[in-house]
């Protein structure tokens, strides 16, 4: 009789359903909280100019060097008292990091409309991604490995592009990098609640790099598009 609630109760990875749904809880909570760091470091970004000297070369190295460093101190304090105070730093830097795209778009008539935009599409897409990941029964663990190759193809594209500096290549690859993380989107929500993740700070990590990427992505995507110069 045990052994049927048990089979009942958890998921394929032996998680119970209460232990996943205070995961999921416990991650929507922190990915809230980790959005106020990312808009006071685009904020201060935009205000200070400190960014604006990271172009080309130098700020890729910048970039991928901090968010490896940062990601790689995640996963090793994620257990412990500090996992959320790295998280929340690393957050921050992104948000820094952001700031010369956002600074770029507000130059823009409509630029503040834009961003706006970008942000209202990125709630969007999360909603249906969360929503398709509730009413999916397919197991979707095998679409992890092809995602990566993706987005491995994305960041190789992104470094070529920088030194390209083609407009169209910018266009191609916001457009991939918004279909890939929006399926991530759904990969890592599904994978929470099937109990395949149970560190809230690590499915925090993920779902915020998607987040941010389809923010990024599309935001650069209607400045390009959308921009209105006066």
């Amino acid at each position: 009789m045990q052994t049927g609630i048990n089979r009942i109760d958890t998921a394929g990875y032996g998680v119970s359903r209460e232990q996943r749904h205070r995961v999921l809880r416990n991650t929507y909570w922190l990915l809230t909280l980790s959005l106020l760091p990312t808009v006071l470091g685009a904020w201060l970004g935009v205000a200070t100019g400190m960014t604006q000297a990271l172009t080309g070369g130098l700020g890729l190295i910048v970039f991928l060097g901090g968010a490896f460093a940062f990601m790689f101190a995640i996963e090793k304090t994620k257990h412990s008292a500090a996992g959320v105070p790295v998280l929340l730093a690393f957050t921050f830097f992104m948000g820094l990091m952001l700031s010369r795209l956002i600074g770029a778009v507000l130059g823009f008539k409509n630029g503040g409309e834009l961003i706006m935009t970008a942000f209202a599409g990125t709630a969007g897409v999360f909603f249906v991604m969360a929503s398709l990941a509730t009413v999916i029964k397919r197991d979707l663990s095998g679409l992890g490995k092809w995602l990566f190759v993706g987005a491995l193809v994305l960041i190789v594209g992104s470094i070529i592009n920088v030194f390209v500096a083609s407009t169209a290549g910018m266009m191609a690859i916001s457009v991939a990098a918004i279909g890939i993380f929006s399926a991530f989107m759904l990969y890592d929500i599904k994978r929470i609640l099937d109990g395949g993740e149970t560190n809230y700070i690590s499915a925090t990590l993920a779902l915020y790099l998607d987040l941010f990427n389809v923010f990024q992505s599309l935001l650069a995507l209607l400045g390009i598009m959308g921009g209105e110069r006066d």
